[in-house]
């Protein structure tokens, strides 16, 4: 019997149903026009039954990965919200256990440097760059926090930014100049490091 004549009569899933058949003890042997069909031996039900149960198991098993994958990111996530960062070298109350080295984190935006009205004057590309400074810094300290966590810190101290400015400018086909966006970069640098409460600042 041809698989998709089962497929057919079972509604099944055509391409899962012969991978699995495949892949399976079930007999079967591949069509002159081909496809592939189960040798008339086979008991189809109890094939499409065993079948049905091998999906069932694929999406239960699909299911408890991705409440894994959604139990480790809200844990990811709760390490992060809750991670101390510093520009000095301590918290009071806390004592660093454990130094795991130097650390950075990234942000860039590009700004236009197109021509405003009809004479055409340059924008104004500083309000544009204090408009993003802060989102930008932000990214990266959260690449800080992220490379921390990764490991497995809970603290990064002795934070620092790093800013860069690009003017990228290039040769055009008519020989002329053409003025690229500016680059603006920001580096959020630091030591990750893990931390405990002092005994005495633990108590109630």
């Amino acid at each position: 019997m041809k698989t998709r004549d089962i497929v057919r009569n079972y509604d099944l899933n055509g391409a899962s149903f012969e991978t699995w058949v495949k892949q399976s003890e079930y007999k079967y042997r591949t069509g002159l026009m081909g496809g592939i069909e189960v040798d008339d031996s086979q008991n189809v039900d109890e094939m499409v039954g065993a079948f049905k149960q091998f999906e069932l198991q694929n999406q239960e098993r699909a299911a408890l990965e991705e409440a894994e994958r959604d139990r480790a990111a809200r844990l990811k996530q709760q390490a992060l919200d809750s991670m101390l960062v510093t520009s000095g070298f301590g918290f009071e109350g806390y004592a660093i256990t454990e130094y795991s080295g130097y650390i950075s984190g990234d942000g860039v935006v590009q700004i236009d440097r197109g021509r405003d009205g009809v004479f055409g004057r340059p924008t104004n590309t500083g309000k544009s760059l204090m408009a993003s400074l802060d989102q930008i810094r932000r990214k990266a300290l959260t690449e800080l926090k992220e490379a921390a966590y990764e490991l497995g810190c809970n603290a990064v101290i002795g934070v620092d930014f790093d800013y860069l400015t690009l003017d990228p400018q290039t040769a055009n086909s008519s020989g002329g100049t053409t003025y690229l966006p500016y680059v603006f970069g920001v580096t959020a640098n630091g030591n990750a490091v893990t931390i405990e409460k002092n005994a005495l600042a633990a108590r109630p």
